[in-house]
């Protein structure tokens, strides 16, 4: 089935995706958010031009055929661009089969723990408390992600001693059978970062996330080596070749692709399909209510190495308002720290029609 429009619908923080083919059916997906404006002028000048005319039914050779075409543009935009096509195609093969996209990889609907993920620096350790036992008492999470140090910080806290402070305090007050998760965001050297490690493992945190900057891969071994908790990291990484060198000499213990960073769900179970090989876990980045964390729970739902539990933002809307009135329904209902994949076909999205209807339009037809 020749692909014969593609459309955007976007504003700074999120590009919606439609693509239709030529009997008319569609498909939906999403681009990675933040300058979401700028990854829909990659599309339509440097994807579409490709991809038009070609089948739908070949996910991976439309996704190579771009790469091939466009390999003057290495990094990040290009890959967030090829992600929303990607990831649109998908949901219209799921609908064209009449199944879930975790069921075209392999997976069943069902249900998945979810981890309670805070994005927040400039909250104070007890208030940080506060609103984790609250998710507790009231939603049933039982694993908690915070932020500790500061982003790509050089060493330095966010502001003196919070880094304990969190730690000490959220062990204390969520209590010993909670699983802990923190995030350096880049922060540290490895020596700091390991000094940092042990105070972490003396708490009972399993899971480590970019002690050091994420680029710098042999400071982030020398970690990984040195330490007994879990490192983690690869949300930032969006090129195969890297990704073959953070798995072949195993830079970290635990592999967090994120599907619209990447390039989409075709590129992300290259990244899975390798770490299986390896032996190693993957345990996607999804940081935010956008399609990404629904992307996230279908391919969870579906590859036999996913880890433990699903990235869930717990930011509400003062905090990210961008990611409110994106859809008509709502798939991240959490019942006793779980969400549920259903068996909608494709991706399960209904995009708000008001939403679009307010957003910065382009098309790009077969000629």
């Amino acid at each position: 089935m020749k692909i014969t429009s593609i459309e955007t619908f976007t504003n700074e923080f999120v590009c919606f995706v439609r693509v239709t083919t030529e009997d008319g059916s569609k498909g939906w997906g999403q681009t990675a958010p933040y300058y979401a404006d700028i990854i829909a002028e990659i599309i339509h000048r440097q994807v579409a031009p490709y991809v038009l005319g070609q089948s739908s039914d070949n996910i991976d050779a439309l996704v190579d055929l771009v790469n091939d075409r466009e390999h003057k543009f290495p990094g990040s935009h290009l890959r967030r661009a090829i992600g929303g096509i990607d990831l649109a195609l998908w949901d219209w093969k799921g609908k064209q089969a009449g199944k879930p996209v975790c069921e075209l990889i392999g997976g069943t609907p069902g249900k998945i723990r979810a981890y309670a993920s805070s994005m927040k620096r400039d909250i104070t350790p007890a208030d940080e408390v506060r609103r984790f036992k609250k998710l507790q008492q009231e939603l049933g999470f039982d694993a908690f992600k915070f932020r500790i140090g500061s982003e790509c910080g050089h060493d330095q806290d966010e502001w003196p001693g919070r880094t304990e402070a969190i730690v000490s305090e959220v062990r204390k007050g969520l209590g010993e059978n909670a699983t802990l998760l923190v995030d350096a965001n880049s922060c540290y050297s490895p020596a700091k970062a390991i000094e940092v490690g042990k105070y972490l493992e003396g708490h009972g945190v399993t899971h480590y996330e970019e002690p050091c900057p994420y680029w710098e891969y042999e400071q982030t071994k020398e970690v990984t080596e040195a330490l007994s908790l879990d490192i983690t990291g690869g949300e930032q990484d969006c090129e195969i070749s890297s990704w073959k060198h953070i798995i072949e000499e195993k830079i970290v213990d635990i592999l967090q692709p994120d599907i619209c960073y990447l390039g989409g769900l075709s590129r992300t179970l290259q990244v899975t399909r390798m770490a299986e090989e390896a032996g190693m876990i993957c345990t996607p980045h999804s940081a935010n209510l956008s399609l990404v964390t629904l992307f996230t729970m279908h391919l969870i739902r579906a590859i036999p190495n996913a880890g433990s539990y699903l990235e869930f933002s717990i930011e509400e809307e003062d905090y990210y308002p961008w990611q409110y009135g994106l859809l008509m329904n709502d798939p991240y209902k959490i019942e006793d720290g779980k969400v549920t994949v259903d068996s909608t076909p494709g991706w399960g999205a209904e995009i708000s029609p008001e939403w679009l209807d307010k957003a910065s339009y382009q098309i790009s037809e077969m000629a």
